[in-house]
């Protein structure tokens, strides 16, 4: 662990944590600005949900959709992105035999998602091929172009992928689906603060980001962007008191979302001390963990003799995914845990098993160095 960048999060300094990418970590800072909206809820809560509370969104909000460029109206919190595209999902109007088009390096339970619905609607889900290993942008759009038909309505595509940690070149792709007159809906989950995002540039009609991983909000902190032509037809699943309740926006939108029932929206008004400590303490070192991203790249070659799934380069961010060696230690994942202090996925992926690695600013070359090395005595 790099010491010096490591005591500012809470991580336990005794392990090695190589897997930022599936939950975050939230830095101390920010952890206890979490923790004082929490005590200010505390201290007198019908005060807090009536009034702070309204403030403190709008303020979050603006500086959340500066970060990520669009206008601060758009924007809605959500826990997680699984609930944010769900929201979504069920309020598309599809019919039998209409198509949702994606990729087969979706979030798994994202695709479940897709899935259930289209039982409900008899529409499909059509997962188009992206072959391994990537090489360029222009073999990328060729591939999942393919899979378009008369009858595809949605795009639904990852920016970064979860389980191969590609980087995908969707810019292009969403601008063929407007000209089409196709919705897209981009998973931008492991995007904000992990790689530039302008949402309004990119032109994609929704887009759901987490905080509570690259930007280390705390856990339960996301966002939908909800491009305002759509705003009037996307409706939240839970009905509450929208323009009955005390919400004090214009915005319809808005009032039927934020408000959803009791709950701790803490999490959420944290955005501007999060995206302060990105911009302080984060993205300085960004390219350095890049570096070391790139270093790991070709350490799991050699120390696998495995082949890549990327060119490397542009198509990685601060993850890099590998596939293991076939029918080789099966409980690998607990025997790094267990005997090297390890914390790091690997899982399946079209029917290979792939480990994954995240570097974050708590992250040195020795993580990778220490990993290598109980890899070569494990396998």
């Amino acid at each position: 662990m790099n010491k010096t960048m490591g005591d500012m999060f809470l991580l336990d300094p005794e392990i090695t944590f190589l897997n930022h990418g599936s939950f975050g970590a939230c830095p101390k800072p920010v952890f206890k600005v979490y923790q004082d909206w929490q005590r200010k809820l505390e201290k007198q809560p019908v005060q807090f949900k009536t009034e702070i509370l309204y403030d403190g969104l709008k303020h979050s909000r603006e500086s959340l959709s500066e970060f990520v460029g669009c206008h601060e109206d758009e924007i809605i919190y959500f826990p997680n992105p699984t609930t944010a595209v769900t929201n979504v999902i069920y309020n598309l109007n599809l019919n039998p035999g209409d198509e949702i088009l994606m990729s087969n390096h979706e979030y798994g339970a994202l695709v479940r998602g897709w899935k259930e619905w289209g039982k409900k609607t008899g529409a499909n889900i059509i997962q188009q091929d992206i072959s391994t290993p990537a090489t360029t942008e222009d073999k990328f759009i060729e591939e999942f172009w393919k899979g378009l038909t008369p009858k595809t309505k949605v795009i639904f595509l990852s920016h970064i992928t979860s389980a191969t940690a590609l980087i995908f070149p969707i810019e292009k792709i969403v601008n063929m689906a407007r000209e089409k007159g196709i919705l897209t809906i981009i998973d931008g989950a492991h995007v904000p603060a992990h790689i530039p995002l302008n949402i309004h540039e990119l032109g994609c009609d929704f887009y759901t980001g987490a905080c509570h991983k690259w930007l280390c909000g705390p856990k339960g902190s996301s966002f939908l962007f909800v491009k305002k032509e759509h705003q009037d037809w996307i409706k939240p699943l839970v009905v509450s008191w929208g323009s009955d309740g005390d919400d004090p926006t214009p915005s319809t939108f808005l009032q039927d979302f934020q408000w959803q029932g009791t709950r701790d929206m803490s999490a959420f008004l944290t955005m501007p001390t999060a995206i302060d400590f990105y911009k302080k303490e984060i993205r300085p070192y960004q390219a350095a963990c890049q570096k070391i991203i790139q270093y790991a790249y070709s350490e799991l070659q050699s120390t696998l003799n495995s082949l890549p799934i990327s060119p490397g380069g542009s198509w990685l961010g601060q993850m890099v995914a590998h596939p293991l060696p076939s029918q080789k230690n099966p409980d690998l994942k607990e025997k790094l845990w267990k005997d090297h202090q390890i914390e790091i996925p690997i899982f399946e992926w079209n029917n290979q098993r792939y480990i994954r690695i995240s570097i974050q600013v708590y992250n040195s070359k020795n993580d990778v160095d220490l990993l290598m090395s109980a890899l070569r005595s494990l396998l």
